[in-house]
């Protein structure tokens, strides 16, 4: 039997977490590509390793995975985004330290059931709060990432994504769409916790696993 499983690992545990594999599964042979790293195992268990920031020099076998590791192991220099109606939080992450962050709200009028006149009053009232609430993010991008920028190794965002898209459309931060983007982050409204939450998430290495069950 095989169960198919997606596991996170930390960069600097991810050696370990392949010579495991090796060790409940068998003699591994690796494959790489400029996105992935395939191990197979002697029991036909695999695992598709996704490569952070590609691309990676193709490789295979003890070279795939050495390039690997160098490459998670890599100090980079990350912008976080993460925005949602009414909530920003954003930081600079240096390795694995957030060095710089902010974290900001704004009153969104929610939905509201009225129809007619009142529904539209409504609606135009909570598009220009969420308008005001974007151009405060805004503001704040341009801050912290616009002097930083030609350190900067790449860009996270998550949250909403239209509101992540109604933010970076400020012509401020036009720079910004020229960096590489990291896997879109799923995460509740932005605050502090959220933001270091996300620092760590954004640094996993992702990886499908199929192991083969007796």
């Amino acid at each position: 039997m095989t169960g198919a499983r997606r596991v996170e690992v930390a960069p600097e545990r991810l050696a370990g977490w392949i010579e495991r594999f090796g060790r409940l599964h068998g003699d591994v042979q690796a494959t790489g590509s400029a996105s992935t790293v395939d191990l197979a195992a002697a029991d036909g268990s695999t695992a598709q390793i996704s490569v952070p920031w590609p691309p990676l020099p193709p490789a295979d076998g003890d070279d795939a995975v050495a390039g690997l590791l160098a490459h998670v192991a890599a100090r980079r220099r990350l912008a976080l985004l993460l925005v949602r109606r009414g909530g920003y939080a954003l930081g600079l992450l240096d390795g694995d330290q957030l060095t710089v962050s902010k974290v900001g709200s704004r009153y969104v009028q929610g939905r509201t059931k009225a129809g007619g006149w009142s529904q539209q009053r409504y609606a135009r009232r909570r598009a220009h709060q969420a308008k005001e609430a974007f151009g405060a993010a805004a503001d704040v991008a341009a801050r912290m990432f616009l002097p930083a920028y030609e350190s900067i190794d790449g860009l996270v965002t998550g949250g909403d994504r239209q509101a992540v898209a109604d933010v970076l459309s400020d012509p401020r931060l036009l720079p910004l769409a020229d960096l590489p983007v990291g896997p879109f982050l799923a995460v509740p409204d932005p605050r502090k916790n959220v933001l270091e939450q996300a620092a760590v998430a954004c640094r996993a290495v992702r990886v499908e696993v199929a192991d083969v069950t007796r």
